[in-house]
């Protein structure tokens, strides 16, 4: 199928359309990202030094690592996450936003919510149920303003002037209608008329491990197959690979949860349908990576000219990575020794972050220079960002999933004593402080070049960001569309 060129003065109505809305949002989850981070660094200290900042009770470990964790979740990747999800629905769609001010509202809401769930997280409010941390009087205020965005992003595809949907749009609205499911059905058995036993183990399961694979990992898939064709301006290698993979995603992943209980007081048959399921996983993993791999086969170059195209690439490689290492722990044998261990930890960081937030940063850098105007002021502050981050994130994984390991024998050997297993954890932890100072100084960088950009302090965009972008002379999202009689992808 040729590629299409598309009018540029309707690419530019619809970035207008979504200014105001994007740019609340991207804006919130750098303020969140930066403010997590350096919750995570005081939690990470506290885990080789204990003794660190002890005396002052709303910054003992246990307040604060949850804090870390929601301010991650709902403050940096899921404002980041809406904001490029208005974004690729009102270009997929071809349709300006209607009303953006009300998504504005709806991102100031998001951010009351997160305010008081962290301020109440941090004061001892903490529900303590993991993944939903927040004091009950939060939940009501993130629903009331996902709602909004939930119901536009509807009607933006309702106003569609494309008749196609496209692949990253299946990818969307898996995420628009899973996420407020998830969300609320947990919140009613888990905070508000909580069930007990191990129904609340498997509930708990059930939240954590899908608020990763149908929320997050919908929007960052969606991203992906929308900027690699978009910046090195070829189409998407197979249409159809791609709607397999989206199917056997919805069908598979919510079953994943539970093999994180092996080995707990759950039903057998609950645990073996979830180990069978994530073995299945290399059904929607296998093709996205070849989807991925094959568009990219002969382009490999453009990623030393385009930021966008290296740190999504980068996160499209994790996104393989975790997943294969998520099935790994289905299986008995490694899961008994590698539970309760910092191997999960690092399993955890490479889905959340080493593709979620990566592929987050590379959208950022397309986005905004649409939506300012404005050119990134340094090429060199962004390859700060993108090296710091990714060994930040890489010896992060690589420390911890080691010593996850090593942890999970030795806690199988019954003749050695737990404190001498925790003393030779030490090493590992301080490591993984210093990853974790690695990643905050590439975010520091980042939350520099966003403000210098909403400043305009740079210079006013003019063509293309940065080389490797075919934003402005080829529509590539009709790459992603069912080929037509005769034609091939």
């Amino acid at each position: 199928m040729s590629l299409v060129t598309r009018p540029p003065d309707r690419r530019v109505s619809i970035d207008a359309s979504t200014r105001l809305p994007v740019l609340v949002f991207f804006t919130s989850a750098v303020f969140w990202l930066v403010t997590g981070s350096f919750l995570a660094i005081l939690a990470s200290i506290k885990m080789h030094t204990p003794g660190f900042l002890a005396s002052t009770s709303w910054l003992t470990f246990g307040r604060v690592r949850p804090a870390h964790l929601n301010a991650v979740a709902y403050g940096w990747a899921s404002m980041a996450g809406i904001g490029v999800l208005l974004w690729l629905m009102a270009r997929l769609s071809r349709a300006e936003l209607r009303y953006p001010w009300l998504l504005a509202v709806a991102g100031g809401i998001w951010n009351v919510g997160i305010l008081l769930g962290i301020v109440g997280i941090l004061s001892g409010q903490s529900s303590g149920i993991e993944w939903l941390e927040f004091p009950p009087y939060v939940p009501p205020i993130l629903v009331a303003a996902y709602a909004i965005v939930g119901v536009w992003a509807v009607v933006t595809f309702r106003d569609r002037r494309e008749k196609h949907v496209y692949v990253s749009q299946w990818y969307l609205f898996g995420a628009i209608f899973w996420f407020p499911w998830l969300y609320t059905v947990t919140n009613l058995l888990m905070v508000y008329q909580p069930i007990t036993g191990v129904t609340q183990a498997s509930v708990n399961w059930w939240y954590g491990h899908n608020a990763l694979g149908l929320w997050f990992t919908p929007i960052g898939l969606a991203a992906a197959y929308y900027l690699i064709p978009k910046v090195i301006g070829r189409p998407i290698h197979s249409y159809y690979l791609s709607i397999l993979g989206f199917w056997a995603l919805a069908l598979f992943y919510n079953w994943n949860g539970a093999h994180h209980l092996i080995g707990g007081p759950v039903p057998a048959w609950l645990v073996t349908v979830s180990s069978v399921a994530s073995g299945m996983m290399i059904i929607p993993v296998g093709a996205v990576a070849i989807n991925h791999h094959m568009t990219m086969w002969g382009y490999f170059h453009v990623l030393k000219y385009s930021p966008t195209l290296r740190f999504i690439v980068f996160g499209s490689m994790c996104y393989t990575a975790v997943s294969l290492q998520g099935m790994s722990q289905s299986f008995r044998t490694l899961n008994q020794v590698t539970h309760f261990t910092h191997y999960t930890v690092a399993h955890a960081h490479l889905g959340l972050y080493g593709f979620f937030s990566m592929v987050m940063f590379g959208c950022i850098y397309y986005i905004m220079p649409r939506l300012t105007g404005w050119e990134w002021a340094s090429s060199r502050m962004i390859k700060i960002h993108f090296w710091t981050t990714a060994l930040g994130i890489g010896s992060y994984w690589t420390i911890l999933t080691w010593g996850g390991l090593m942890q999970g024998i030795e806690l199988n050997d019954s003749d050695l004593p737990f404190m001498t297993i925790m003393k030779r954890t030490i090493p590992y932890l301080w490591s993984r402080t210093f990853s974790g100072v690695l990643m905050t100084t590439g975010h520091l960088v980042f939350a520099a070049l966003f403000a210098m950009n909403l400043l305009h302090l740079g210079e006013r965009r003019t063509e293309p960001t940065l080389l490797g972008d075919n934003d402005d002379n080829v529509a590539t999202e009709s790459a992603q569309a069912p080929p037509v009689l005769g034609s091939s992808h």
